[in-house]
């Protein structure tokens, strides 16, 4: 069945971004159609099954007012919903999980429901169409512009054209850049090419990407079996070490991200003074909740031993990307196995059998996240390339982030890169609080689509800081705002960046709206 949808914008994939860039749009007064491959919206906070990763400032600024708003409906949904113990319900900063990497550590469907409330008063009214389950396929362009998509139902085959003067790519891994034939970059780029002082010092590598992570909760009960089925490839992955790697992949040792010095962690606290990984990511501490609500905290699974670097997933063949999907997969449940079966226990034993798969609150039959955590996607070539000269700690030589002219928001993180396919270890080093400017998400050709999320111009070396949750989030309203914008005074996103008069508007718009634009002094991270 082919049918043709029209509408204001198109976004196509519903992820973080997605999702922000419709709300701002919607409320803008446009009318948005919005595609999403898997049953979530929510990309990273739903189902790819990521805790989200922030700066230490979070709780007071450097944000978007929304973003704040759904930190606290987050904190609100466990409120109105679950049986809190006396001291959480106390809490004014309630970390439902208690996890180390985030402030807010809370359950992949709790994250859904709030976006879904957010979203509610504009897909009731219509002004928002969500499409699940559909994947893009094709577009038709004219010029430099894009005229229209294809978009294919997973399930079923069905077909849809969808058309509007804007679209904005929201998709994971930048899907819709190749098929428009917009200008990209993948990979990592050469030191001769941005003279960024942590390029590869030889040529360009476009398929030298971070690793992505097939992402899983456990619970943990003790006293109880819970050992899932040896995995497929459970053999190559019990024996598989890198070059970079300290020893074997399951194991509880791995290189210490920043210092690259072997480390050695446990599954649990159990007094050797190790960090217990398990509180790492996790999302639901039962002791935050009455007694008998949970038979045992749970956790997400998205940690060093379970990042897949072994192949690229884009710009490859749907055979090849298939068989990395799986290997990734595959790699994600002999992790659970081995943790299950021969982790050593600083107790003598072997194996932690109450390590409960919850497939449940990801959703899936095989336990699994709905999708995979994408680190890096394509990046388009844009009117300006965030480097690391603008905001890496020891490139600015004491001196703050570069200051945009044109920023539309800001954000904060180290340069945090993963294991790549290429074969490089961590890349993790200082950075300052930065901006986002506009000039990033302005393709250098193509004049109605928008980038929003991890394909804005930066380089594999700054998109370890640009591609974090609250970022991703702030990109998207910003290209949702800007779309809404251009429509209002009949420009194109290159105009009003090239325009003094319509650039200033446009900010005082995203000023009106919440958007932090500008940090004070601060210090690297």
């Amino acid at each position: 069945m082919n049918r043709e949808l029209t509408s204001d914008l198109v976004i196509i994939g519903g992820g973080i971004g997605g999702c922000t860039a419709a709300l701002a749009a919607a409320k803008m007064g446009l009318q948005v159609l919005m595609t999403e491959e898997t049953a979530w919206i929510g990309g990273q906070l739903t189902s790819q099954a990521v805790p989200p990763d922030e700066h230490r400032w979070i709780e007071s600024f450097g944000c978007t007012r929304s973003y704040r708003q759904f930190r606290n409906r987050v904190r609100d949904y466990y409120r109105r919903n679950f049986p809190l113990s006396r001291e959480a319900a106390a809490n004014d900063r309630l970390n439902p999980g208690n996890g180390n990497v985030s402030r807010l550590c809370f359950d992949p469907r709790v994250g859904l429901a709030v976006l879904e409330e957010m979203l509610a008063p504009y897909i009731h009214s219509g002004r928002i169409t969500v499409l699940n389950h559909y994947r893009i396929t094709g577009a038709e362009t004219d010029g430099d512009s894009i005229r229209g998509v294809t978009v294919n139902h997973t399930l079923t085959g069905d077909k849809l054209h969808l058309s509007a003067p804007t679209f904005i790519d929201a998709t994971e891994c930048g899907d819709v850049l190749p098929l428009a034939g917009v200008e990209y970059v993948t990979g990592a780029e050469s030191r001769e090419e941005t003279e960024e002082p942590h390029a590869l010092a030889g040529p360009a590598e476009p398929q030298n990407m971070q690793a992505f992570t097939y992402c899983y909760t456990v619970e943990h009960i003790e006293g109880e079996s819970h050992i899932i089925d040896r995995p497929r490839d459970y053999a190559f992955w019990r024996s598989y070490q890198a070059e970079f790697w300290p020893e074997k992949m399951l194991s509880w040792t791995y290189p210490q991200p920043i210092s690259l010095q072997p480390v050695q962690v446990t599954l649990l606290p159990d007094g050797s003074g190790r960090f217990p990984f398990f509180h790492y990511r996790r999302i639901t501490d039962r002791n935050n909740f009455v007694p008998g609500t949970f038979s045992g905290d749970t956790s997400l699974i998205n940690w060093p031993q379970n990042d897949y670097w072994l192949g690229s997933i884009i710009d490859v063949s749907e055979e090849e990307r298939e068989r990395h999907l799986e290997a990734a997969k595959q790699l994600s449940l002999s992790l659970l196995y081995w943790m299950q079966t021969e982790a050593p226990r600083t107790d003598g034993k072997a194996g932690y059998p109450g390590l409960r798969l919850r497939r449940d609150v990801v959703g899936t039959q095989d336990g699994l996240a709905m999708a995979p955590y994408i680190r890096e996607s394509r990046r388009i070539r844009s009117e300006f390339t965030v480097l690391e000269q603008h905001i890496g700690a020891e490139a600015r030589q004491g001196a703050a982030a570069e200051l945009f002219a044109d920023s539309v928001g800001i954000g904060a993180y180290r340069i945090d890169l993963h294991p790549t396919t290429g074969g490089n270890t961590f890349l993790d080093i200082s950075s300052l609080p930065f901006q986002i400017p506009l000039g990033s998400l302005i393709p250098i050709r193509v004049r109605n689509l928008l980038p929003a999320c991890k394909n804005i111009g930066t380089t594999h070396i700054t998109n370890g800081c640009y591609r974090l949750h609250p970022v991703e989030w702030n990109i998207g309203e910003a290209a949702g705002y800007l779309a809404a914008y251009c429509k209002r005074t009949g420009t194109t996103p290159h105009d009003v960046r090239a325009s003094a008069v319509h650039l200033a508007d446009f900010q005082s718009l995203l000023d009106q709206e919440g958007i932090e634009r500008a940090w004070p002094v601060m210090s690297p991270l």
